[in-house]
């Protein structure tokens, strides 16, 4: 359920104070309808979060990051190129309405943003100093260069206008209204992802069970055709006793079976375009795929119907409500897995991590595949190192040594900052944002894939590759021990 009109006002009168004569640093767009606006104030950084999500649309301070695609969408890069920079002069709810407006000056001159909170229309408008509509959120293009009208008033139901859910919530700090709402729906958000997460697995795991159904038959289809060549060894042996005494053309040739005891009197079918040694090099090649097809076929059956038990027992876990998928905790980063699946010959050759040397002299060590990323950070870093990552890509660990108690001085810093970018999906676009933090405040994501980590108290860098420092690295580089 979004933010009733009642609430907007309580949160708003706790931020808009706070918010407002500061200059918006940068502006994220972590989902398709929710947008994170960077703000500076007087010795503090706040983030704001704008959500039109049509059952949870609200704004509200955050604590905790969200994760970013790795290129922002069309309406994040508008929202870059105009309003990065911009004051805020101030942020007021629309009177009686779900509706709040920010007044911002940017390099271009006033403009304002009206984020319409009202649950499944939701959106976020961008209005030059006319009204007119420059973009909006919903990719709605019909209504850009038209002026702006407020939606038309309808009587309000109480789910809209009752009482704050949030009055009498428990809550810290300078802003305990905005703290029990981003509280209230992260807890949402996080019970809608496992359910989410569920029904993936579920449909997957049903997926996976016709597949190694369809397996299982198939192998054992093949075993059981290869199987019939089971006495062929028995033909092949005959004929081979018997070669000069079979004519070609013959299709069948009778001979005593000496492999029984009673040594009866047999027929061996013949192929008459073949000779008697084709004959018998058919049996015994017949034979050899039974052989083979018993070795082969057995074992991969038999493990098939092992895993088929197990994912059996998976969805009748959740088809049952006793199963929970890996649990991420809130208010945290979770960094997807990441290097190659298969190693190359040349990496296992070659000893653990990209070794550099910063200008200061530390030493800066990078990951090169998702084992080395867990031994990096788990095995080999010290609590006090600093620990570097692209955000929200798939991309190396970097980690430079430190002494403990010392910083990492500002050149190592972006060394090291644009060797975690290189070493990223990010390498591509040549920019990107790289977060950092001791390695003390990473931690091994549960039940997830190696590499893959959860990361608290992190600061974000904005980096470019630079040429030139990249060349002075690589000359620094030491090879493999």
């Amino acid at each position: 359920m979004s933010l009733t009109t009642t609430e907007i006002a309580l949160v708003l009168k706790e931020i808009a104070p706070i918010l407002r004569e500061g200059w918006i640093q940068k502006i994220y767009q972590p989902t398709a309808l929710a947008l994170v606006f960077e703000i500076r104030v007087p010795g503090r950084t706040h983030r704001l979060l704008v959500s039109c999500q049509p059952d949870a649309a609200r704004l509200h301070l955050m604590t905790h990051v969200m994760l970013n695609p790795p290129g922002p969408p069309a309406f994040c890069q508008f929202l870059r190129a105009h309003f990065q920079g911009a004051r805020i002069d101030g942020i007021r709810q629309i009177p009686n309405d779900r509706i709040v407006e920010w007044r911002l000056t940017t390099k271009e001159g006033p403009r304002r943003l009206l984020c319409e909170l009202t649950g499944r229309t939701a959106n976020l408008l961008v209005l030059d100093p006319e009204d007119m509509v420059l973009r909006q959120l919903n990719g709605d293009r019909k209504a850009i260069g038209l002026c702006y009208r407020l939606p038309e008033k309808h009587e309000s139901t109480p789910q809209e206008t009752g009482t704050s859910r949030f009055l009498g919530l428990a809550a810290t700090g300078d802003c305990p209204v905005s703290a029990a709402i981003e509280a209230y729906y992260h807890e949402r958000e996080i019970v809608s992802a496992v359910d989410h997460a569920k029904e993936s697995r579920r449909r997957a795991l049903k997926k996976a069970v016709k597949k190694e159904q369809r397996r299982i038959e198939a192998w054992r289809q093949d075993l059981a055709k290869a199987t019939k060549y089971q006495g062929y060894s028995r033909y092949g042996e005959l004929l081979k006793a018997n070669l000069g005494a079979i004519k070609k053309g013959t299709d069948r040739f009778v001979v005593i079976d000496y492999f029984d005891e009673s040594m009866p009197e047999i027929t061996i079918p013949l192929d008459q375009t073949k000779s008697a040694q084709g004959n018998m090099d058919d049996y015994f090649r017949k034979y050899r795929k039974y052989l083979t097809a018993r070795q082969e076929l057995w074992p991969r059956i038999e493990k098939a119907e092992r895993d088929l038990i197990k994912l059996r027992e998976e969805l009748m876990a959740i088809e049952q409500g006793y199963w929970s998928p890996p649990a991420v905790e809130p208010g945290h980063t979770t960094l997807p897995r990441t290097g190659r699946r298969v190693e190359s010959r040349t990496d296992q050759r070659r000893g653990p991590f990209r070794r550099f040397t910063s200008t200061d002299g530390l030493q800066i060590l990078v990951g090169r595949n998702a084992r080395e990323n867990d031994e990096l950070t788990f095995g080999l870093a010290k609590t006090d190192d600093l620990w570097l990552h692209a955000r929200g890509a798939p991309g190396s660990h970097v980690v430079v040594r430190l002494e403990k108690g010392k910083d990492a001085p500002p050149a190592t810093l972006q060394e090291a900052a644009t060797l975690a970018l290189l070493y990223s999906d990010l390498k591509k676009s040549g920019k990107g944002e790289v977060i950092c933090t001791r390695r003390k405040w990473v931690k091994k994501a549960k039940g997830q894939a190696q590499g893959a980590v959860i990361v608290t108290r992190e600061q974000s860098l904005q980096v470019r590759l630079d040429k030139t420092r990249l060349a002075a690295l690589k000359e620094r580089s030491r090879p493999e021990a």
